[in-house]
């Protein structure tokens, strides 16, 4: 076992500072929308508190490996696509801003949907393809005075939240 010092990389800080609520249109690209929405909101950092809705498609993507680099790429992960009904039953994630001034949104999600006469949820990283239908609203926690950064992971080549 990890003694405590070793077992977080890091600890993030912020102010709760306003509470943004958002409703999308309907044959909107979900993650199109919410960076929309960040971006007219000027939200630098935040992080997902809930979403409501449903969907006419989605689109997982998960890991079905891990090199032992971590170096990943589309080899290491799988794309699920399903156009059908679904609803949403979960969104989480953050918002952050890179040096450059960049700003990341970083989302995974899940839904359920009807397969063979079974209600069934599937989860992972929401990419874009995955369309909003009927309706869907996101909430968002904006913080000030954040220590949360987006930048790029040496170890993977990805972009992750930092707290440096």
């Amino acid at each position: 076992m990890k003694s405590a010092s070793n077992l977080l990389e890091g600890i993030g800080t912020g102010q709760l500072e306003r509470v943004v609520v958002g409703k999308l249109g309907v044959n909107i690209d979900l993650l199109e929308g919410i960076q929309e929405l960040v971006k007219k909101q000027g939200i630098r950092t935040g992080i997902i508190l809930a979403a409501v809705g449903a969907l006419s498609k989605a689109v997982f993507r998960n890991l079905k490996t891990v090199p032992a680099d971590y170096k990943l790429d589309d080899r290491h992960r799988l794309y699920l696509e399903l156009e059908q009904p679904l609803e949403i039953v979960a969104l989480s994630g953050w918002v952050a801003t890179k040096e450059d001034g960049v700003t990341e949104v970083h989302l995974h999600f899940s839904a359920s949907t009807v397969i063979k006469d079974q209600i069934v949820t599937l989860a992972g990283h929401l990419t874009p393809g995955t369309l909003t239908s009927v309706k869907v609203v996101v909430v968002i926690g904006v913080l000030s005075d954040s220590t949360m950064k987006a930048s790029t992971d040496p170890r993977t080549g990805q972009i992750e939240v930092d707290f440096s």
